[in-house]
Formats: structure tokens, sequence, C-alpha cells
């Protein structure tokens, strides 16, 4: 109260004359960064690319196959889980269904049972018997190489499409899984969420003959580096590119702990990988360790 506290003065004799207070500073309001025109978002996500493209010269997809109908099954199977769990589980569905018209043939709860590791087994043997009649029925049995015509398939959308067209046909497209949206936006390449729109902002920025590799290395970097809880910020290789660097672990040891796949010395999700690939493969499915 301030009559308290004028009998205090009085009681200590006059105060000693003090410093004047600094005034305080005024701080000047931030300048709203400058937007990023189109050429420098240009230059910087191909910069990005350059360099994914030296940490993963080996980069590919991470599904077993050896035909277009394989890749087919296969990436439809990897919806809600991992491409480790689908290679594990194809083997011995395609000794029993090596074509579609033997698939399309196939009894719906012995379908059911091969593919149930992969979760999901009843929507997805549901798709694998509607493609393969469609296939039967409509395209001679074969896979067609056509956007157009994939995404008329039972369980087939742009990024299934997209996967088969640039991994057996090799037609450029990219392939916008969780991993990809995710990165894009970390690197500020676009805001957008739905992964139409992801896909045409991203194919904006960069040659047609580059998208289906891009895919494979951003895929490659989300899965091994730039996870989505938890990023490995301090043992990213593009760490110096990232806008979003400090999202995640910045100690460069403890970073290193959460690498994954190869870059962590660990199988990686092929059983049957590439001649490149610098990791040890996976193990089959119900293999000890």
């Amino acid at each position: 109260m301030t009559a308290s506290r004028n009998s205090a003065v009085g009681e200590q004799g006059p105060a000693e004359p003090t410093k004047a207070a600094k005034a305080p500073k005024v701080t000047k309001a931030a300048k709203p960064s400058r937007p990023e025109s189109q050429l420098a978002l240009v230059r910087r996500a191909r910069r990005i690319n350059r360099e994914l493209a030296d940490v993963y010269p080996y980069a590919h997809p991470e599904l077993d196959f050896e035909n277009s109908f394989q890749l087919l099954v296969a990436t439809v199977l990897s919806a809600q889980t991992t491409d480790l769990r689908v290679n594990q589980t194809t083997p011995a569905l395609f000794a029993a269904y090596p074509t579609p018209e033997d698939m399309a043939a196939a009894d719906p709860e012995a379908l059911e049972q091969l593919i149930r590791p992969t979760g999901f087994f009843r929507a997805k043997a549901k798709s694998l018997l509607g493609l393969s009649a469609a296939l039967r029925d409509r395209f001679d049995g074969e896979v067609p190489g056509r956007l157009k015509d994939l995404v008329t398939l039972p369980g087939v959308g742009r990024k299934t499409a997209n996967v088969v067209l640039g991994n057996a046909f090799g037609v450029p497209g990219l392939t916008v899984d969780t991993h990809f949206g995710r990165l894009v936006r970390r690197w500020k390449w676009t805001e957008q969420e739905d992964p139409e729109k992801v896909e045409a902002e991203i194919a904006a920025l960069f040659p047609k003959s580059e998208w289906t590799m891009l895919s494979h290395r951003i895929i490659f970097h989300g899965r091994r580096v730039c996870h989505a809880r938890k990023p490995a910020c301090g043992a990213c290789p593009i760490a110096p590119l990232c806008p979003a660097y400090g999202e995640g672990e910045t100690d460069p040891d403890k970073a290193k702990k959460l690498l994954k796949y190869e870059m962590g010395g660990q199988p990686g999700q092929r059983l049957r990988p590439p001649a490149d690939y610098p990791g040890p493969p996976a193990a089959p499915l119900g293999a000890a360790g």
C-alpha cells in the first residue's frame, strides 16, 4: 500500500539517488519473410533431389516382384502394412496363384488365409479377386500400361497405378504415400494434404523423367531418417537444406540410433533386394530373429 511504502522510506532516510532506468528496448516488428518465388522453390527442390540421389544411389521399389501382375498385387497388399510383411507373404501367394486367371478362380477363404499376415485380409482378398477377374475379362489377362485403365481395377487408385507404371512399364509417375506427403510438406514444397493436389504441385517442380526415382528417394529417406514421430535430424545427410531441421533429435549420437534399415546397419524390406543394395536382405516369414 502507498502509506506503508512512504513510512518505510521515512524510517530509512532519504533514498540514495539511483541510475535512471534504461528505457525498454523497442523491438521493431519483424519484417515478414518474403514469399519464396517459384524459381527459388524449383532450385531448392532440385538441389534436395540431387543430394538424395547421392545418398541413395540404389533407391528402388521395396516390394519383391518379377512381373507387372506381381507388382500390382503386392502394391494392393501394401496398404496399411509394411513392404517387408508383404514381401514375406507373397512367395506363397504367387506360388498358388501365378496369373490373373489363377487368382480370379481362387477360393476366397483360401486366398484370405494366404494374405492374412498383411492385415485387412478380407477387403484385400475382395480387391485381388476383383482386379484379377477384370484383368482376365477386360484386358486379356495382362496388366494395362495406362493410368486411365489401371484406376478402373478394384482396389487400385492413382498411387498404386503410378507404382506399377513407373516400375513395371517405365512410365514416370509420383508415388504420393504417407512418407512422400510428410517430407514434401516438411521441405515446404507444398502445403497441400490431398494426394492428388500434392502430386500435381510436386510434378510441376521436376522434369517428368525424374518422377519415379524422386519418389523412391523420398520414400527411402522417410523410412530411414525423416520419421513421422521422431526424425533423426542430427544424422540427416540433407539437414543443411531442410527448413524443418530441429523437429526431431538433433544430437548426432542419439539421432544415429534412430536410423533404420541399411542406414542403421539392419536388413532392408526386400527378401530379394537389388544387387547394388548395401544392406542385408530381410528374412522370410517365420524365420528366427
